[in-house]
């Protein structure tokens, strides 16, 4: 609409020059009328009225411009404002996420070094059975006592036994040797084939058995050791293997009385010996016990005739204070019957009643 106010009134201007331009080219005409510079000064006065509306308008439209200018701007400030906190609040939550996700990474490139390491440990066979021989000491010195065990203890038969569990006859001493036949698991887990499959599942029965028949010839020793002994796996994978798809291998295990035990069953096993351990503590100092109760019941009988021998001094005392009180009384109301009698100077002086000695002796 200010647009087309501003064409008007340049319009306008332009008619007014156009009438004034004429004016002065019909100036020196004597066939000019008053009548039409009456007409002219008519024009000239509405141009005028116009041209001042057409200014009052301009006015009022550059006025309202400013305004919705100002508002615009205001809003565009505002609305900057927050779009820069919330981008800054954006950018704060990015920079804590790429710290959590650098943190995370760091775990990650260190867990991926332990696993690494842990490769690097079960890929070599003597570092896979210290391995094994870590966990099994871990297992059994948190269940079971120091005297209870021994490690790396050399037998009779010079044979080096990973662990002995010390018990009392029967069942005797236990052997536990840590055993970690990886390759053929491995092996058996990654086959694509049948033919493959069976040869791995051979490996690893003949694996276990030879294990199984080591023991049982190097760890079993009649007079020094328990009739049977164990066989740790380090890993429960295997173990659950082993009874899941290899029950031959088990029953000849136990046929050659070898039991063979996971972590978790070891577990089992040691929180079992540590409760047989506590019994035969137990009956080991049973005398002492009841040596010990003898000596407290004859305390509590000493103690029984304390008590009745202070007892008996209570009741003298009792008997004796009754004695006490008999006599005081006796002599309140003698004293009684003196202050109650009349003295008279011309009367006899009788003798007062002897003294009841009967009374008197109480």
């Amino acid at each position: 609409m200010e647009t087309t106010t501003l064409i008007a009134f340049i319009a306008a201007a332009a008619l007014v020059a156009v009438v004034l331009f004429y004016l002065r080219g019909e100036r020196g005409r004597a066939g000019a009328t008053a009548a039409d510079m009456a007409r002219l000064a008519e024009s000239a006065e509405k141009l005028s009225a116009a041209q001042s509306e057409l200014a009052g308008r301009m006015q009022q439209a550059q006025s309202g411009m400013d305004q919705r200018l100002e508002t615009l701007t205001k809003r565009l400030g505002d609305g900057l404002s927050a779009q820069t906190e919330k981008t800054g609040e954006t950018l704060k939550g990015i920079h804590e996420r790429l710290a959590v996700i650098d943190a995370a990474q760091k775990n990650i490139t260190n867990l991926s070094e332990q696993v690494v390491g842990l490769q690097d440990i079960l890929s070599n066979k003597q570092a896979r059975g210290a391995f094994g021989e870590v966990r099994l000491q871990d297992l059994v010195q948190d269940c079971l006592p120091a005297t209870a065990f021994d490690l790396q203890v050399t037998l009779s038969n010079r044979t080096k036994a990973d662990c002995l569990i010390k018990l009392p006859n029967p069942p005797g001493s236990i052997v536990v040797d840590a055993k970690f036949p990886l390759e053929a698991y491995l092996a058996l887990q990654e086959a694509t084939d049948d033919g493959a499959r069976k040869r791995a599942s051979t490996a690893l029965r003949s694996d276990v058995l030879k294990h199984v028949k080591d023991i049982a010839e190097r760890y079993v020793i009649p007079g020094e050791t328990a009739e049977w002994a164990l066989l740790f796996l380090p890993s429960e994978a295997i173990y659950a293997e082993l009874h899941a798809n290899f029950l031959a291998v088990i029953d000849e295990a136990h046929r050659l009385r070898v039991a063979i035990v996971s972590p978790n069953t070891m577990w089992g096993v040691l929180n079992t010996i540590r409760a047989l351990l506590r019994d035969v503590r137990l009956r080991e100092q049973a005398h002492l016990i009841q040596g010990e109760v003898h000596k407290i019941l004859e305390d509590i009988d000493r103690l029984n005739q304390r008590v009745t021998k202070l007892q008996r001094h209570f009741d003298q005392a009792g008997d004796d204070i009754r004695e006490i009180r008999i006599s005081s009384e006796k002599i309140v109301s003698r004293g009684e019957r003196i202050e109650d009698m009349e003295l008279e100077e011309e009367s006899p002086v009788t003798e007062l009643a002897p003294p009841d000695r009967a009374g008197d002796a109480g």
